[in-house]
């Protein structure tokens, strides 16, 4: 994980330093995108968050925190969790024109019968910008 984390720092900062002029890098905190996907045996809906955006002509590449809605069904003996849980996220965007691809990174704390794991999913979305 801290590979990437490190691979992500050097993919920005090398988008940073190869701009054109009609590229630019952005810090925003709420850019008008809602997102659905799958995680985990389970949905989320997210609206992006702060983040650090890229963006070339009609593309915009994002890295970021996603404050989400998950959506799973407890499967635990006993005592259960909601259907639906706040939660916050963190992951890529690529969005193009208005439609937005995402690859979200959902942390599962450790529970009795699981070890805590980061999960990886897949979402769709829209923006209204």
């Amino acid at each position: 994980m801290k590979k990437l984390f490190y691979g992500c720092g050097i993919f920005i900062s090398s988008l940073y330093f190869s701009q054109e002029k009609d590229s630019k890098l952005n810090v925003s905190f709420f850019d008008g995108i809602v997102v659905a996907g799958y995680v985990d045996n389970g949905a989320y809906l997210n609206f992006t968050g702060p983040n650090v955006n890229f963006i070339h002509k009609s593309t915009k590449l994002m890295i970021g925190m996603l404050p989400s809605l998950r959506i799973k069904k407890d499967q635990s003996n006993g005592t259960k969790n909601s259907i639906i849980m706040p939660t916050l996220g963190v992951g890529f965007a690529v969005v193009y024109k208005k439609i937005a691809l995402q690859i979200p990174f959902y942390y599962n704390t450790k529970t009795s019968t699981d070890s805590g794991s980061w999960k990886v999913g897949l979402g769709i979305g829209y923006t209204f910008k």
